[in-house]
């Protein structure tokens, strides 16, 4: 894995989903998110996985993923075992938007 100008991994790949749990959903939602968590941290390539709760009355929630490389991620993707995992997740969103991109330049605060 090379580095690009800015001294950071060239080859990460960040992933964002954004869904809007249907009203009343959010613990279908929940359990589903749970299984579907155990499953892809066991997935080659897989760094590290996030879910954002919605800090207002939105129901938007994100969940976030790093991955070795848009390979891995994508293999993920493509495979049968994602496609299964995922089918239920219709009946606990009405919206969702999927971004992926590569980090070219980060900030770092100051720890306490």
């Amino acid at each position: 894995m090379g580095t690009n100008h800015n001294g950071l991994p060239a080859e990460k790949l960040n992933v964002v989903f954004a869904v809007r749990v249907v009203e009343g959903g959010e613990q279908g939602f929940l359990d589903l998110y749970e299984h579907l968590r155990k499953s892809v941290s066991n997935t080659p390539g897989h760094i590290v996985e996030r879910l954002g709760e919605p800090a207002d009355d939105s129901r938007q929630w994100v969940i976030t993923s790093e991955w070795r490389s848009a390979e891995d991620f994508f293999a993920w993707q493509r495979s049968e075992e994602h496609q299964e995992l995922v089918a239920p997740l219709r009946q606990w969103v009405d919206q969702r938007q999927s971004m992926r991109f590569r980090v070219v330049k980060e900030t770092k605060g100051v720890s306490a």
